[in-house]
């Protein structure tokens, strides 16, 4: 049976996160703390954390035996039984609250990716490929959704408390038209993003392979002009971990060991709908034996070493920062481009590192890439020649009136 209005997950639409809900955007400064008309609770929370326990449920049971699934039930039954004790919302007081609890839940969830990929690198052998990748992306594209919701609400009630926010306040420090709103950029230009990637890409190979390397330049190209609203740190994530793929390969190419290599080519093409990416290398393109499992979570020939460098990883939140170097290891003063993004006071995307090593291999850079890209009606195409080296095409609706791609009920039921 096809599933109905009703049993389809709503779909987010990039502008719809630009507000908060109608009810607490009611409040005025006379009416601060006051009660609104319309309580509002926010179901869809649980109702997503609902989906992901019954998910979880119908996995068989060796499966489920499994530590780090059992650790990622446990934290996702801890957080809806958190959240369906917190009462409606009337007040901004109550809305307040909401948030403290909100903000505790992203910090803790943040072992879920390491957790969820170990798990399934466990498990392989005990379910059908397939069957398991798309488990994976179920989870991690609720998981993203649940995220990037949360988190823009946190921000908007952070941005109610300024006390410019109000109609009588003075806006002389402030831009009339906003750059960003919340945690989305609404004018993203995408050759600085691609700057700001190149620059943190190229400090960590430096920090990898020695001062003294030939580290391949990037070289720009296309329309230089090119903006689109996005979540920052979901595009600055794809583009450095494209950007350190075609790098690393570029600087273990043997015929590059004591030349310098050629450039990493970044073609940017702007379309009335849409922005694309072509990231270029010459290294000599994706093994055969690896390429059809760059997308897998629990297929390929590297099960042992993903299974090692993701027990040095306790936390992922799957941001820029985690391709980038271990603080402790580097000067002070380095900062990634989106660490200067000024912050609001949570646990966002943005803030959360998670100490990464700089050779760490983790085999989750492509497949979370392109669920972020297809997340947001957008694509990530990887075409490799063998012998000569990869273009990776990242497409990005550029309009941000696109639905977020989830899974229907019935796709869900059938996990």
């Amino acid at each position: 049976m096809a599933p109905t209005t009703s049993m389809r997950p709503k779909a987010y639409i990039l502008r719809r996160l630009l507000r908060l809900p109608a009810a607490l955007r009611s409040f005025t400064t006379e009416s601060y703390g006051g009660p609104a008309q319309t309580p509002w609770r926010p179901s869809a929370a649980l109702d997503e954390i609902a989906h992901r326990l019954r998910e979880m449920q119908k996995l068989p049971y060796a499966v489920m035996q499994n530590q780090h699934l059992w650790h990622v039930y446990n934290l996702y039954f801890d957080a809806f039984d958190r959240l369906r004790k917190l009462p409606d919302i009337r007040t901004l007081d109550d809305n307040d609250k909401f948030c403290q609890v909100v903000k505790q839940t992203l910090k803790d969830h943040l072992t879920v990716i390491p957790e969820l990929a170990k798990g399934a690198l466990e498990v392989q052998d005990r379910m059908e490929a397939e069957e398991l990748d798309n488990f994976m992306d179920i989870m991690l594209r609720s998981r993203i959704s649940r995220r990037v919701i949360a988190e823009q609400h946190m921000s908007l009630t952070d941005t109610f408390h300024e006390p410019w926010h109000f109609p009588d306040a003075k806006h002389s420090q402030n831009d009339p038209n906003p750059v960003e709103v919340g945690e989305i950029l609404l004018r993203c230009n995408a050759k600085e993003i691609v700057e700001h990637c190149a620059g943190a890409t190229r400090k960590l190979m430096l920090e990898q392979h020695g001062q003294a390397c030939n580290v391949p330049d990037v070289k720009i190209e296309g329309h230089f002009q090119a903006t689109f609203p996005y979540v920052l740190s979901h595009v600055e994530y794809m583009i450095s971990e494209l950007l350190r793929n075609s790098m690393q390969a570029t600087l273990e190419h043997p015929k590059y060991k004591d030349t310098k290599p050629p450039p990493i080519e970044v073609l940017i093409c702007e379309t009335g709908q849409q922005v694309l990416f072509r990231i270029s290398d010459q290294a000599g393109g994706i093994p055969k034996e690896i390429l059809p499992h760059i997308r897998s979570f629990s297929k390929g020939p590297r099960k042992n070493t993903r299974l090692q460098n993701l027990d040095r990883v306790p936390k992922l939140a799957a941001t820029m920062q985690e391709v980038q170097v271990d603080h402790s290891d580097v000067e002070e003063n380095f900062s990634s481009p989106s660490a200067q993004t000024p912050e609001r006071g949570h646990d966002n995307s943005l803030s959360s590192l998670t100490r990464r090593s700089p050779n760490l291999r983790l085999g989750l850079g492509l497949p979370m890439s392109h669920i972020y890209a297809s997340y947001w009606a957008g694509s990530l195409k990887i075409h490799s020649l063998e012998g000569w080296g990869v273009d990776a095409f990242l497409e990005i609706s550029k309009l941000g009136n696109k639905n977020e791609q989830l899974i229907t009920r019935a796709n869900m039921d059938s996990v």
